[in-house]
């Protein structure tokens, strides 16, 4: 997608502070971090959201899923914790329509979740 912030990040248009990146994932730190860890990954593929994946979108899911678990340990916060979250749609607070994973950590989560 031509207008999309995080395809041009992926792509190099757009300078980012990248933590990873492979053939299916970028993951890069939020430049408005809401922890003192606060990364974002990305599939390399553009996907609106939640809303509009298909079963061939699986291994690549699981894989954001499997870096996040990565990029914890590397960052220091897998022992004490962190926090996965992926917003769907403007009224849960996604503002750029490309599925992203936050992961967040390093202090205490404010509001739990269960």
């Amino acid at each position: 997608m031509t207008d999309c912030i995080f395809c041009k990040i992926i792509s190099g248009d757009i300078p980012s502070t990248n933590v990873y990146k492979d053939g299916q994932t970028t993951a890069f730190r939020d430049i408005n971090p809401a922890a003192p860890t606060h990364i974002l990954i990305v599939p390399n593929k553009h996907i609106d959201s939640v809303n509009v994946l298909g079963s061939d979108d699986e291994s690549l899911i699981g894989h954001l899923f499997t870096v996040a678990k990565q990029l914890a340990a590397q960052e220091g916060i897998a022992d004490g914790g962190y926090r996965l979250i992926v917003n769907t749609g403007e009224g849960a607070g996604q503002t750029v329509p490309h599925i992203h994973l936050h992961l967040l950590g390093g202090a205490p989560m404010k509001h739990s979740m269960g």
